[in-house]
């Protein structure tokens, strides 16, 4: 239990500079700043809670968490003025963000007693919709639901992994986590170092309605 706390204290940092850059990107304020970093580090996470049926969500019983949040958006303004080029930025943070929050998820869900598969989907929504939220907030569609390099896919295998080192390997619960961590970081880099990503589905008819 204390890896999986730790791993999501991080987590919640990793996101909440995502969301500040991703912020940035748009232009916002330090309100729209906060919100889109507070969306991108706790709305997988409260999903997750709501789905398993914990209470407090996460966050709301680890008030650090969203002061955290609320520093780095503070202090994003000064921060930012010296990055030029924001958007290579991006990508490091999100892999890290989205491994860390996957496992946590995953985690949890298995100390719930879940399903593996449900545990990892959990891991998944844990990971990804938080930056689904944000991209929302910045009128954009979502990264993950237009073709694109891998992401949630990245983020299935490493709760897999993470899922199978623990129960079939017999590993130590840092040494999967960090197997996990391995796999969704180096898969989601080259999917995006050599563009691997599912085909757009169209209607062949073309037609716009339903």
């Amino acid at each position: 239990m204390s890896y999986l706390v730790f791993i999501e204290f991080l987590a919640v940092i990793v996101s909440s500079i995502y969301g500040v850059l991703l912020a940035a990107r748009k232009g916002m304020d330090v309100v729209g700043v906060f919100a889109v970093a507070f969306a991108v580090a706790f709305g997988g996470g409260t999903l997750r809670d709501l789905f398993l049926d914990r209470t407090p969500l996460f966050w709301i019983g680890n008030p650090h968490y969203p002061a955290i949040t609320l520093g780095i958006a503070i202090l994003s303004g000064v921060i930012l003025r010296f990055i030029r080029h924001i958007r290579p930025l991006l990508l490091v943070p999100d892999a890290v963000g989205m491994a860390l929050f996957t496992l946590t998820g995953t985690g949890f869900a298995m100390e719930a007693g879940v399903h593996p598969c449900i545990a990892s989907l959990l891991g998944v929504i844990t990971g990804t919709f938080g930056g689904v939220l944000g991209d929302i907030i910045c009128n954009e569609v979502p990264t993950l639901f237009r073709p694109s390099p891998l992401n949630a896919t990245c983020a299935f295998a490493g709760a897999w992994v993470y899922w199978g080192m623990l129960e079939w390997g017999g590993f130590a619960e840092s040494y999967a986590l960090l197997g996990g961590l391995f796999v969704i970081v180096a898969t989601r880099l080259a999917a995006v170092k050599w563009n691997w990503c599912f085909s757009g589905i169209r209607d062949p008819g073309g037609s716009s309605g339903p």
